[in-house]
């Protein structure tokens, strides 16, 4: 069948007309031979387009085998001939020509010393077939195993791999000449000669040794694996079996799958056809893979299901072609073949003894219902299977019917059983287009509710042949049916009848059509489609219709108008109605002919075509007619950023769901890899991003110098040599466990073949890579492997068999209206925008069809019905530009003959260089599918553009994936120019290298492959584009060529554009100069720069652009103004000159049209041909920004239907097509795909309704249990649409993945140097810098630091000191403390000693943190602990939560496990290395998840006693994350209170147990002095602990310094535990990390200070000094404050130091302050003035505590409350016992009215303001007296309520100096249930 290399010119009739030509000359000592071109194509007595000049497709001896070899390994031939007959049957005759004699041969003796035992090589390696049945043999692609037969061992069979191009088709034809084979035995390779081959396995030939003599079988593998001898190699013509078996007729009983076949050699593509020749436009294929699914993608991929109600007829030849015999078929097959029968030479027409006889064909009649259920395979035997014909249901098929009519009609099989077709069946063609829609599945009820339908009531057959035609008259001149259209009018009569049934109340009887009234009815709708349709009714069988519309088509004249459909109707008795549909339409029958093969298929028609010569008539038709740039920088787009993050937050929640399939902290590193399909162009593009994003510097894989030339690394191809190139980079997956590696599969849609049925069908050698490196076993099961698939046709990637989650995907974000696009200056301008413009209603749309261009091509394909209908359209196009060409240049005459698009294009190509100085212009791509035909566009075009000596205006090149495009030398060095800084040996590499270049494109190959192209683009010409393009992917990403990035006032102008051209055909043929008409310029004004344009139109397919900040500074109003332009492009003078790097910077920039077509300095003149126009620009102007405009797309008829559907709102758009030839719709009723639905429910409906075919790679994707899908976790796809910058978004991914893995195992610290340093006073008493340990005589001796020095009290009030009185501070420095002030942070690396939050896991500590999964939460258990509070006046019931691994550090009742205490250790214990003696206490509250309470690492993983402080609403959700600590849960009535709360009853419930334990061990005889008193309180965002150490000064540093480093917690502790005499101090912390400690100065080793977050407290001193348990805010300063007051010491220790976190969530509880009676959603916010207000007032009561009212009103009422305290440190508020926050701008002066306290020396000092809270019995007037207050100093009293408010100042006789009055009485904005706090303010008199 020819060689497997279809579509290259290398073909097999090429290499026959070789050999022929050579043996010709070799025999012929007289004639000369006819040159080989002349011998295949332009042979004279050629007759016109006989179907042997066809070349047969492709699948050639594999698709055979699987025709014929059935299951149990007999071979069924159509004659009924069985193999044991065949193969008994020795050939006697030699196959030399009958007149030559035998020849005597002698062979050559073998080499001395090999072996020449029978069976065995001269390697002495055995082949025998019983030898190596059993082996594994490897045969390279394209070759088969064959067996040989030795005359000297007849019962044995010798094995040999054969080259299967040298091997016949199953007619015995098509064998090249010669020899290619290998040896099996000692693997020797390359025997180009038989004769050489039968010497080394040592047949001993007494005759010439040949190969159709000895190469006997097929050799085939069984069901168990087992090589054995299969069917005889056909040397001989088929057509010479039997033709007394001839007229039995073929029957297809079903189909099997056949893949699960061992038996068959390669299951390959099924084709199930005539013997015979074919002719290959329109063939009926049936593929393994559907066939096995039972699937129908309506009749693009044509299959027989064994559902079918009823199937289709098929012909039985293994010739793939198509389904098609004529009158030819009696003809020998192409050109001669050396010693073949039957060829007499001179006559291409065979002998007239010799008959070709034609088997009928016939479909299965099967009688099942409508309802029909699947036949389970293994019923199914056979293939093909004779049948006996009954009489009067066959159709016997015209002679010459394509010839007489011109048209090969299709029978689109509706319901019922077909008849057998006799004769010429291949001038018809059968399809299963609309068959699935006929057959209505059994639905469950859920799926019918779906649906809206009820059971009972389904379409009867007479309503369904109603609803066919009806659908059919609708149709348009120019449309074909479409299988999802009538779907879903199948779908919506059903739903109709449903809704008429419940409201009728009637049985589905009552509505249905009577098999009488329906021809009548039939006729009557057909009535109206004006002899379109028509209707043919019969009453016996469906034969009879078709016949007779076959009949009427073939006699029919040439003027006679024929009708579009016949629905030919069979009213039988017998068997009810049956009908189906002859299509006799001239464009309907191609396109669904067409149609029905996939894009490979018909690109290796169009190639057999070609290389056949089938098209010179066609040539010989057309002979007669016709003789600044942007320098790319990278730029990421906030769109770009926003998709990274959220493919970054996806792959955090695959971390976090649970199944430990990754884990984030394990990687230090990230790595990739992307994989792109084959094509140079892409690849060299990928590499360019790479380079310009800087992402290899970034990601830390490459150095800056090398990272340039080691881009080629991480860019790999699926070509044959990806395997060596991935083998590689999983090696480095294996070696990095640390390194988390990203793999990313670009345009991952592109080759969706599954690796088996690839090597299966010997397909493209490209296909099934994807499958193999993808979706293998390493990178499934690599931990440390991320795949990333991105797709902007992702449908085939979202089925049922998918293997990524559907809550992985990532889908590009769209933006709903203008407003949400915000700054961006471009927009995204795709398929859904092309299809929206057509709405606009401007003259010129930039969706076009060209109606010229379409009826020409009808013409021309009526004349030629046996061409591939896109290479008419091909051979048309070419005529036109090259008219188009010469009619612009030389020939004004030849303007007729094209059409004015053609002509607008090429006027517009050749003349935008020569008005521009450096010649840029714009580009054109013409996208013709098929290579060759793009070879000989581009062939054709260059050679009309040479002889018009325009080859240096304009460049022609053919962009073909599989190669680089050149470009022609004068043309690079142009380019270089304008670029300005390329080296030398630049050349273009990627189509952005073309920016600015006048060119044509022909861009070819099967798919486009996501290559972006400059903004020069301007025309996309998309016009071969047609009917075979009918699935969703492949419509789509066709016109996503055009896609790109547009300015946004091209959107708005062009919406309300006026419709300003008028006759646009005339004026294509106006010169440009002819008129002088205005220059409207829809654009926005020019400016000097580029911030928008991006580098392809697309700002992103990359995030390349060229933006530059001048370009905000010059942006004018955008508007529809005539001077713009002028005032743009006169003024020169306007814009500053460009450095060379920016040179030519933006050389035709703007994307789309310009309303004038020329904008030069005169304003001369300009024909408005367009309403966009894209401007023409001098180099000063190429630097001027235009408006981005979108592209002008040429399609096809087909595909403008399609895609400008929204405009009719008639036809479906391409979004309700099959979404992709490898997978098929689940059924036919389902629900319709909602218009403007997101990617995720499209992703959802796919997934529902769509299943993978069995050559997909997802097919298999099913886990054990059934139904359940098997997803790979770490896999995602990121979707988008075409260009809109996906490359860019991914690789910006990258980027911030690896940033987050390094913020993993970094943290945020606060970062602040201290406060109020100034008004300290150095401390006048020394302390050694090398002391360890405080010495208690001398540190009780320094005085106690009242200053706050801790940054995050930089807001609060200053504590009054001397120093402080002395600070001047400046009236004017008012600060707002509404908004909170953003605290310095600095990032650090974690380290082995930090606290963790919940995120961190590892092995050491994941029992510390993890619950066992055997326990359960009930291991801990929960203990009540009562104790009586003197300070709350009541007992306290605190209950704790304690996980048994921790029930040792209590003591519990010997009864009932009643808590008794918590153990403490002795003062006198020997300070144990692996312990610390105090119990660590961390209150917590919002940061379950946050807090860092993981102290594992921080105390060097010793036993320690921790304990958790909770409100009692939050204990779950503590309990959840931390079940193995213990839980302290404070009552419910502090579940509002502030951490003042939480501190107090820490330290309550410590001294209580303090007690307790004394009481314990004083029974066993330990002094209660003796028990520890001290505890640990630390907050929830301690994270990190340093030791400073001082650095003598030595010759190395100039200056001492100090040095620090990272120590434990436990270090820490046990160092401070360690001190002398510890149990006399009151509190012991240390100093708060700040980046500057290390350069200060030294500091005293220990001070007398404020002491923060991290406190070793002793609670036996503290007993009587008592947290303030209502507090919100410092509740720490307050309580130092009373500490030191009450004479005790509070001791920092300066040589370590506390980093703390900077957590954002939870800590400090903060009260969304709302009304406690919402009355409306919208209200204003509430100011802290409204916190309070008059008692007994109309003031809105707020939900809020009393005391946080309090505390946030005195904040930021200072001026009103203390007016003359404000900038006066001098005058301070005096605060009797209480520390509040009463703003930064008053100082505080605190005195203790405590006896013996120690207090500041307030002699000399007027305060400006007294503030008493809550003031106990200590405090009486005689107190107050002693301090002095200004005039009119100011007072505030705060108590509980207000009858203690009237005897407070009673008591104190305040009345006596200070003034009140009844207005200045105020209470907390809280109703009375909430306890409000009363005041009252005053005046010192």
């Amino acid at each position: 069948m020819g060689n497997s290399y279809a579509g290259q010119l290398k073909s097999a009739r090429f290499e026959e007309a070789l050999h022929n030509s050579i043996e010709a000359s070799l025999r012929c000592s007289s004639v000369v031979p006819r040159p080989i071109f002349s011998q295949l194509y332009l042979d004279p007595d050629q007759p016109p387009f006989l179907p042997e000049d066809v070349k047969p497709k492709v699948e050639e001896l594999d698709k055979e085998l699987v025709h014929r070899y059935t299951q149990n390994g007999s071979l069924d031939f159509s004659n009924n001939q069985t193999v044991n007959e065949m193969e008994d049957e020795e050939e006697d005759e030699d196959m030399s020509d009958s007149s030559s004699p035998p020849i005597p041969y002698s062979q050559k003796p073998a080499p001395e010393g090999s072996c020449t035992t029978d069976g065995f090589c001269q390697a002495g390696k055995d082949l025998r077939l019983v030898s190596l049945c059993m082996e594994q043999i490897d045969i390279p692609a394209g070759f088969l195993l064959v067996g040989a037969k030795s005359p000297n061992l007849p019962e044995h069979i010798l094995v040999c791999a054969v080259d299967k191009r040298f091997l016949p088709d199953d007619h015995g034809k098509n064998a090249l000449l010669g020899f290619s084979g290998n040896c099996i035995g000692c693997g020797e390779r390359g025997f180009r000669y038989f004769t050489e081959f039968s010497n080394h396995i040592n047949l001993k030939l007494t005759t010439q040794p040949k190969k159709q003599k000895h190469l006997k079988y097929y050799l085939v593998r069984s069901s168990q694996g087992v090589l054995s001898k299969g069917p005889l190699i056909c040397w001989k013509d088929s057509s010479v079996f039997s033709p007394a078996k001839s007229s039995s007729a073929v029957n297809i009983s079903g189909t099997q799958d056949l893949s699960r076949n061992k038996n068959i050699v390669k299951p390959l593509a099924l084709s199930v056809q005539l013997v015979g020749k074919t002719f290959a436009t329109a063939p009926l294929t049936l593929r393994n893979s559907d066939v096995a699914n039972g699937n129908s993608s309506g009749g693009r991929n044509n299959v027989l299901s064994s559902t079918f109600s009823r199937p289709m007829p098929h012909s039985t030849s293994p010739s793939p072609g198509c389904f098609s015999v004529d009158q030819a078929s009696m003809s020998s097959s192409g050109p001669p073949k050396k010693r073949h029968r039957g060829w007499s030479p001179g006559s291409p027409v065979p002998p007239p003894g010799l008959v070709v006889p034609v088997p009928t064909i016939r479909p299965l009649t099967r009688t099942e219902p409508l309802l029909s259920v699947p036949v389970p395979q293994s019923m199914l035997t056979g293939i093909l299977q004779p049948q006996p014909i009954p009489a009067g249901e066959t159709v016997i098929v015209p002679e010459n019917l394509l010839n007489n009519s011109g048209i090969r009609p299709v029978i689109l099989i509706g319901y019922g059983t077909l008849p057998y077709f006799y004769g010429n069946v291949g001038d018809i063609v059968v399809s299963p287009l609309l068959v699935n829609c006929y057959k209505i599945p059994q639905l469950e009820n859920k799926d019918l509710d779906l649906l809206g339908l009820t059971g009972a009531q389904l379409l009867s057959v007479e309503n369904m042949i109603l609803l066919t035609i009806q659908y059919l008259v609708r149709l348009g001149p120019d449309q074909i049916p479409l299988r999802e259209e009538f779907e879903q009018i199948m779908l919506k009569a059903m739903q109709e009848f449903t809704l008429r049934e419940r409201s009728l109340q009637m049985s589905g009887q009552c509505i249905s059509v009577s098999p009488g009234q329906l021809p009548w009815l039939a006729r009557l709708i057909t009535s109206v489609s004006r002899d379109l349709v028509h209707v043919v009714v019969t009453q016996n069988s469906l034969a009879e219709g078709i016949s007779e519309t076959l009949r009427s088509l073939n006699e029919m004249k040439h003027q006679q108008r024929l009708p579009d459909y016949v629905v030919a109707i069979c009213a039988s008795k017998n068997r009810g109605n049956e009908f189906c549909i002859v299509v006799l339409g001239q464009y309907q029958s191609r396109a669904l002919a067409e149609s029905m093969l996939t894009t490979s298929e018909f690109l290796k028609e169009i190639s057999y075509e070609l290389i056949t010569g089938k098209v010179s008539f066609l040539a010989s038709h057309f002979k007669n007619t016709s003789l600044d740039l942007d320098i790319d920088t990278f730029q990421i787009y906030q769109p770009q950023l926003t998709v990274a993050r959220k493919l970054l937050s996806q792959v955090c929640a695959i971390a976090d769901s649970g199944n430990q399939s990754l884990d984030l902290g394990h990687f230090s590193k990230v790595d990739f890899i992307i994989i792109v399909p084959r094509s140079e162009v892409l690849v060299q593009q990928t590499l360019q991003r790479i380079r310009q994003s800087g992402v290899l510097v970034d990601l830390g894989l490459e150095e800056n110098g090398t990272a340039y030339q080691r881009a080629e690394k991480y860019v790999v191809r699926l070509d044959n040599e990806i395997q060596t190139k991935f083998e590689v980079f999983m090696r480095r997956v294996k070696q990095n466990p640390y390194t988390l590696f990203v793999l990313v599969h670009d345009n991952a849609h592109v080759d969706l073949t599954s690796a088996i049925s690839s090597s299966l069908t010997h397909g493209e050698p490209s296909h099934g890579l994807a499958d193999r490196v993808i979706n293998c076993r390493e990178v499934t099961e690599a931990f440390n492997l991320l795949v990333l698939q991105v797709s902007s046709f992702p449908y085939a990637l979202q089925t049922q068999q998918s293997r990524i989650s559907s809550n992985n995907e990532v889908h590009w974000i769209q933006f709903d209206n203008m407003e949400e696009i915000g700054s961006e200056e471009k927009l995204y301008f795709g398929l859904n925008e092309y299809s929206k413009s057509l709405q606009w209603g401007i003259t010129s749309p930039l969706l076009r069809c060209d109606e010229n261009f379409e009826k020409m091509v009808n013409t021309l394909l009526e004349r030629y019905p046996r061409l591939h209908s896109m290479v008419i359209r091909c051979y048309l196009l070419i005529q036109q530009y090259s008219e188009a060409l010469m009619a612009l240049t030389t020939m004004a005459s030849l303007r007729d003959h094209s059409t004015p698009e053609t002509l607008s294009i090429m006027d517009d190509l050749i003349t935008s260089p020569g008005k521009n100085r450096n010649g840029c212009g714009h580009m054109l791509i013409i996208r013709v599918p098929s290579v060759q035909l793009a070879m000989l566009a581009r062939e054709r075009l260059q050679e009309v553009r040479d002889k018009l000596g325009l080859q240096y205006r304009f460049e022609i090149l053919l962009g073909n994936p599989a190669s680089e495009f050149t470009v022609a030398k004068h043309f690079v060095t142009r380019l270089k120019a304008w670029r300005g800084n390329e080296q030398e040996d630049w050349v273009p590499r990627t189509y952005q290298d073309l920016e600015g270049l006048p060119c044509i494109v022909i861009l070819t190959g099967k798919d486009t492959l996501g290559e972006t192209f400059p903004r020069s683009l301007k025309y996309c010409d998309l016009r071969l584009i047609d009917s075979s393009y009918l699935t969703r992917t492949a419509l789509e990403q066709e016109v996503g060529l055009a896609c790109c990035y547009v300015s946004k006032e091209a959107i708005r102008g062009s919406i309300v554009a006026l419709d300003l051209s008028e006759k646009e055909h005339e004026k294509a043929n106006i010169s440009e100069n002819d008129s002088d008409e205005l220059l409207i310029d829809l654009e926005r004004p020019q400016s000097n720069s580029s911030a928008v344009t991006g580098t392809s139109g697309s700002i992103a397919e990359n995030g390349v652009s060229s933006s530059s900040a001048a370009d905000k500074s010059q942006k004018q109003p955008a508007s529809l103004n005539f001077q713009n332009v002028a005032v743009s492009t006169v003024d020169e003078g306007t814009y500053p000159r460009f450095t060379a790097g920016e040179t030519l910077k933006q050389e035709c920039d703007s994307l789309g049209n310009q309303m004038a077509s020329s904008t030069t300095s005169k304003l001369s003149s300009s024909s408005v041909t367009r309403t966009f126009r894209w401007p023409s620009q001098s180099v000063k102007e190429c630097k001027t920004l235009h408006a981005a405009l979108p592209r002008i797309v040429i399609l096809s008829k087909a595909a403008y239907c399609l895609l400008g559907s929204q405009k009719s709102g008639h036809l479906p758009s391409s979004s309700s097509l099959l979404p992709h030839a490898d997978v098929s719709w689940l059924r036919s009723l389902r629900p319709l795909l909602p218009k403007d639905m997101n990617g995720e429910e499209q992703s959802l409906y796919y997934r529902q309704w769509t299943t993978a075919r069995q050559h997909h790679a997802d097919y298999n994707n099913q886990s054990e249990t059934a139904g359940s899908k098997s997803f790979h976790p770490r896999r995602l796809l990121l979707t988008g649409p075409p260009q809109v910058g996906k490359t860019g978004s991914y690789l910006q991914f990258l980027r911030i993945l690896f940033r987050m893995l390094i913020r993993l195992l970094e943290v945020d610290v606060y970062d602040e140097e201290e406060i109020n340093t100034s008004s300290t006073e150095s401390s006048e008493i020394t302390q050694s810098s090398n002391d360890h340990w405080p010495d208690i005589e001398i540190f009780s001796k320094i005085t106690f630091d009242l200053s706050v020095h801790d940054t995050k009290y930089g807001s609060m009030s200053p504590v009054y000191t001397e120093q402080l009185s002395r600070v001047k501070q400046e009236a004017n420095k008012e600060t707002k403390v509404e908004e909170p002030r953003k605290r310095e942070t600095v990032s650090m690396m974690l380290t082995k000693y930090s606290a963790y939050n919940t995120f961190h896991h590892c092995e050491q500590c994941h029992q510390y943190m993890d619950i066992n999964p055997a326990a359960q939460m009930t291991d801990s258990t929960l203990h009540a602990f009562t104790f009586s509070s003197s300070m709350l006046g009541e007992e306290v019931q605190l209950h704790f939560i304690i996980p048994k691994s921790k029930e040792n550090h209590f003591v519990f009742s010997k009864q009932g496990k009643h808590l008794e205490s918590m153990r403490l250790p002795l003062v006198s214990d020997k300070q144990n290395l692996n312990a610390v003696k105090s119990p660590i206490f961390t209150p917590s509250s919002g940061r379950h998840e946050h807090g860092l309470l993981n102290l594992y690492h921080a105390m060097e993983g010793i036993s320690h006693l921790h304990l958790l402080v909770v409100k009692e609403y939050e204990m779950p959700l503590y309990r959840k994350y931390w079940p193995n600590h213990i839980m302290l849960v404070l009552p419910g009535m502090f579940n509002n209170a502030g951490v003042g709360a939480a501190r107090f009853l820490i330290k309550e419930l410590s001294y209580h147990n303090l007690e307790l334990e004394r009481n314990r061990l004083e029974e066993l005889g330990v002094k209660r002095q003796c028990v520890w008193p001290f505890i640990v309180v630390m907050d929830d965002s301690c994270v990190l602990w340093n030791i400073h150490s001082v650095q003598e000064q030595s010759s190395s540093s100039m200056e001492p310094g100090n040095t620090n480093k990272n120590v434990s917690l436990k270090s820490v502790l046990q160092h401070i535990e360690a001190t002398p005499k510890i149990v006399h101090y009151a509190i012991l912390g240390i100093q708060k990390w700040n980046s500057k400690l290390n350069s200060r100065g030294s500091k005293p080793p220990f001070s007398r200070c404020h002491v923060h977050d991290f406190i070793l407290l002793n609670v036996d001193l503290t007993q009587n000094v008592q947290y303030d348990l209502n507090r919100y805010f410092c509740e720490d300063v307050d309580f130092n404050l009373r500490t030191n007051s009450s004479g005790l010491l509070i001791c920092r220790f300066n040589n370590f130091s506390l980093m703390k976190k900077h957590i954002q969530v939870g800590g400090q509880k903060d009260f969304a302050i709302k009304p406690k009676i919402m009355v409306s959603e919208s209200m204003a916010p509430i100011m802290p003035l409204q916190y309070v207000c008059a008692p007994d007032s109309e003031h809105t009561l707020l939900a809020a505590p009393a005391q946080f009212l309090l505390e946030k009103f005195l904040q930021h009422a200072t001026y009103k409350l203390f007016p003359k305290a404000i900038h006066n440190f001098k005058n301070p508020v005096l605060a009797i016992d209480c520390y509040l926050n009463i703003g930064p701008e008053v100082a505080i002066c605190y005195v203790s009215s405590r006896p013996h306290s120690i207090n500041v020396n307030c002699e000399g000092v007027f305060f400006s303001g007294l503030l008493l809270y809550l003031c106990d019995s200590f405090v009486g007037a005689d107190l107050l007296k002693k301090f002095k207050f200004l005039k009119g100093a100011t007072l505030c009293v705060i108590c509980q309520d207000r009858s203690s408010l009237r005897q407070t100042i009673v008591r104190l006789e305040l009345e006596d100096e200070w003034q009140f009055r009844l207005r200045d009485e105020f209470q907390t904005a809280n109703s009375i249930d909430d306890k409000p706090l009363y005041f009252l303010t005053g005046r010192h008199i």
